[in-house]
């Protein structure tokens, strides 16, 4: 606070030295002089102390809405979190797809060479006894 060169009670308790037409004029006007100093020390006080309040009420209303916003955020927080589970299930699923499904198809394919290869012995192994057959056939000729 700005320093003040008279408190209440001293103007209220301050005495002029009276002379044959009244007051010292010179002891009055340094005075009031200094009472106008004290007055425009106490308006920049004020003044200055107006701007605050007024700009402490812009942040507590700044505030106040940043508030409302993380509150209604925080409202809709559970669903978005639940909309990324469901998320992270899909995405684990379709990994699970990839990866089983991949052994999934791999024993399928294996099956189907096993099938193939058995197939193609018996052939050959049917080729075989018919040649052999032919050779009976031949040799009893």
């Amino acid at each position: 606070m700005a320093k003040l060169t008279y408190s209440a009670r001293d103007i209220l308790q301050k005495e002029f030295k009276t002379k044959v037409r009244g007051y010292d004029s010179i002891e009055v006007d340094e005075f009031l002089d200094n009472v106008i100093k004290d007055y425009e020390a106490y308006n920049q006080e004020l003044l200055a102390l107006k701007e605050e309040n007024h700009r402490l009420v812009n942040k507590v209303d700044q505030l106040t809405q940043n508030q409302a916003t993380l509150s209604r955020m925080k409202q809709e927080a559970p669903k978005t979190t639940a909309v990324t589970n469901f998320d992270i299930l899909k995405r684990l699923s379709n990994l699970e797809k990839e990866v089983f499904g991949s052994k999934l198809d791999d024993d399928a394919q294996n099956s189907k060479i096993s099938e193939h290869a058995k197939a193609t012995l018996n052939n050959a192994a049917q080729k075989v006894f018919e040649d052999n057959d032919d050779l009976d056939a031949t040799k009893r000729f």
